[in-house]
Formats: structure tokens, C-alpha cells, sequence
């Protein structure tokens, strides 16, 4: 049997509002042309505003989601997203190890846009040591960064740190940096600094990380190479920003279908 669209596995939580988590993922490799298959890492309670509470998957349920699909489907990519515990990341660490064929996306996420903190610096640190040395890509924002590489004096030392751990690319985002513009910054062993300047928009948006991580694995799954698939997936993210939405009293949403133009 052949599949007729390449499979992302996404690891990641609920979020009610949409925004994120799981439902940006399907939302986006259904768009860019992949079939998602996901798996709930955790139960969020949050708004457009801020995360309330969450409850992380029991690891044992969290690796037999995993399996049941793996035993079979074929995968192209791997995506994590939120992880709820560290004994997910270490579960995670050993599941991912059993398919090194795989690529693998990581978005470290532990602070909510509005503060709420999923872990914290527990997690990350889990995710530094366990999961970035499986890291094909991984996707820090600056906060995040700072966090995996606190001994380090500069982003670029940051960067460079977690390369040395074993992450082969690291996509350094520019949304939380003081610039006018938006500038994301690639970065590979033994290469040149890749730079990636996008206009600024003026909304804060839920589920942008998401968003781009997930296309990354897309892109991954659908064989482009590394530079080629980090452009699309960040031309696909700021359409989706830029045609974005707001439901709540609080960040904009992502319009992942923008380029549906059929009006009801």
C-alpha cells in the first residue's frame, strides 16, 4: 500500500481555543498537503489570553498512542510540540531513538504568551538534554533560547552551544526580539549564519510556534531540504499570521486556511 500524502507524527497538547497544539498542527499539514497524525501529550485549560492549567498524559499512554501508529502507518517526521512532564521527554527520548531514519522537529515551548509556565525550566532542560540531541531542526524563540543556554553571553553563543550538543539546525526565532523587523536566524554546523527578514505585524498571535514548527515537519516530510523547507514553512506561517483573526479578548489566532478564498 502507497501512501498518497506524506504522515507527520505531532506530538503535542489540547488547546481549547484552537489556537495551538494539536489542532494547528492538523490544521497545518492538512494545508500545506501532509496528513497529520497526532498524538496528545497533554489536556490544556487556557484562552486566547493565557494557560490556566494542564494535565500531562500518563507516559505509558503517551508511548502506546505512539506505537499503535508507528506499528502502522508510515512516518515521515517527527514533530514535538508541548510536553507536558519530564518523564514524557523521557519516554519520548526513547521512542524517538528506536527510528533515527526519521526526521525530527522540536519546538520547545514552556511559557504561555501570557505567562502561564507549562514545566518551566524543568522541562526545558529536559528537552535541552534529551530531545535536542535528536533534533533534526529545533525552533527557540529568544526567551527560550536564553533558558536552554544560560551559561552563554550572546544569542549566537546560545545557538552555537546547542549545536555542539548535537541539534543539526536550530531556527532561532526574532518574534520576541526588540526589532523593527522580524529576523530569524538559521543556524547549521560547519555553515554560514542563514538570515530570514519578515516585516513585523502588528498583533500578538497564539499558536505562531506551532505553526511553524509544524510546517517545518511538513515541509520535511514532503523531502525538501533543510533551507528550502525553513523559507516555505516561514512564508506559510506569516500568511497565516497576516491573515489572522481575533476571537477572544486576547492574542490573534492564526488563519491557517488563508488560502481558501471560497466565501460561503
Amino acid at each position: 500500500m502507497i501512501a498518497s500524502k506524506p504522515s507527520v507524527m505531532c506530538f503535542s497538547g489540547l488547546d481549547p481555543t484552537g489556537g495551538a497544539g494539536l489542532q494547528a498542527d492538523i490544521e497545518t499539514l492538512f494545508s500545506i498537503g501532509c496528513h497529520c497524525a497526532p498524538i496528545a501529550t497533554a489536556l490544556t485549560v487556557q484562552n486566547t489570553q493565557n494557560a490556566i492549567s494542564m494535565t500531562a498524559t500518563e507516559p505509558a499512554l503517551l508511548v502506546q498512542q505512539a506505537r499503535a501508529i508507528l506499528e502502522d502507518m508510515s512516518i515521515q517526521c517527527f514533530k514535538v510540540g508541548l510536553v507536558g512532564s519530564v518523564e514524557s521527554i523521557e519516554v519520548l527520548h526513547t521512542l524517538i531513538k528506536d527510528y533515527p531514519g526519521i526526521p525530527v522537529v522540536v519546538d520547545p515551548i514552556a511559557i504561555a504568551g501570557g505567562g502561564y509556565e507549562f514545566g518551566g525550566t524543568e522541562v526545558l532542560e529536559a528537552t535541552r538534554d534529551l530531545l535536542l540531541p535528536l533534533a533534526t531542526v529545533m525552533t527557540p524563540n529568544t526567551d527560550e533560547i536564553r533558558v536552554l543556554a544560560p551559561t552563554a553571553d550572546t544569542l549566537d553563543a546560545c545557538a552555537n552551544e546547542l549545536l555542539d550538543l548535537g541539534c543539526q539546525h536550530l531556527l532561532l526565532t526574532g518574534t520576541h526580539a526588540q526589532t523593527e523587523g522580524v529576523i530569524n536566524r538559521l543556524y547549521s554546523i560547519h555553515q554560514d549564519i542563514a538570515l530570514f527578514n519578515w516585516p513585523r505585524l502588528e498583533h500578538s498571535y497564539h499558536g505562531s510556534g506551532c505553526t511553524l514548527a509544524a510546517a517545518i515537519a511538513g515541509y520535511l516530510a514532503h523531502k525538501l531540504n533543510i533551507h528550502d523547507a525553513i523559507q516555505q514553512a516561514q512564508r506559510f506561517t506569516w500568511e497565516s499570521l497576516s491573515h489572522g483573526y481575533r476571537m477572544g479578548f486576547g492574542q490573534h489566532l492564526p488563519n491557517r486556511s488563508y488560502w481558501n478564498k471560497q466565501k460561503l
